[in-house]
């Protein structure tokens, strides 16, 4: 159970200091050039970064007990392990597809000569399937409420049920991020207008990839 904890610190330091990097090193915040010739005011964009930052590190902190709960409770007599619903692996493949379209869209959000096409079909791809994400996870809870199998019954169902609500609340947040950005995109609003949103939600895309991969990985572990 030591091991099990201290490994547990691990990835939350490793996660926060990742996520610190990757939030201050974003481009978009070093150049209030684009933010003079898009709005005619200079923008100062850290504290965005700062608050995604503090936002994913307590994020990070309240999956990091929930995790240890986890390990503790399973070594309770009344544990019995749960075969998790298959449809996860599918799931953990569109969260993936997710990330990959928001990288794209990073990717060309600062090339202001292309357009803003790219990065829209870069939203577009992230937030499709980020929704079969949900919808997927909503039909495993499915496939256990039809074995019978529910919070009540067995705590690693109960904790499965709070480790995918959990993640799937704060993915419903991103995404209301991401369709307010499709929708700036769409009234052909400058793209360096989104710049920032884009940039930010990237690394909260990817930063609830590496959350799931983590819980997903925990529970099938055990």
């Amino acid at each position: 159970m030591t091991i099990t904890l201290i490994f547990l610190a691990i990835i939350m330091a490793t996660v926060i200091f990742w996520l610190l990097k990757q939030t201050f090193n974003v481009e978009p915040w070093v150049s209030d050039e684009v933010a003079d010739e898009v709005t005619g005011a200079s923008l100062d964009l850290k504290p965005q970064a700062i608050a995604l930052t503090t936002f994913m590190a307590v994020a990070t902190s309240l999956f990091a007990l929930f995790a240890s709960a986890y390990s503790l409770r399973m070594e309770m007599p009344d544990w019995r392990p749960l075969n998790e619903p298959f449809i996860l692996w599918m799931n953990s493949a569109f969260l993936v597809l997710a990330s990959i379209g928001y990288q794209w869209s990073r990717n060309n959000v600062a090339k202001t000569d292309i357009g803003s096409k790219k990065v829209l079909n870069g939203l577009i791809v992230a937030g499709t399937f980020s929704i079969l994400f949900l919808i997927g996870q909503l039909l495993a809870w499915k496939d256990l409420s039809d074995q019978g199998m529910f919070a009540s019954t067995n705590p690693a169902v109960a904790f499965f049920y709070v480790f995918t609500a959990m993640h799937g609340l704060h993915l419903l947040g991103g995404l209301y991020v991401w369709a307010r950005s499709v929708m700036k995109i769409q009234k052909n609003q400058d793209i360096r207008v989104v710049r920032t949103s884009v940039e930010l939600c990237t690394i909260y895309w990817h930063f609830m990839l590496l959350v799931w991969m983590l819980l997903f990985g925990l529970m099938i572990a055990t």
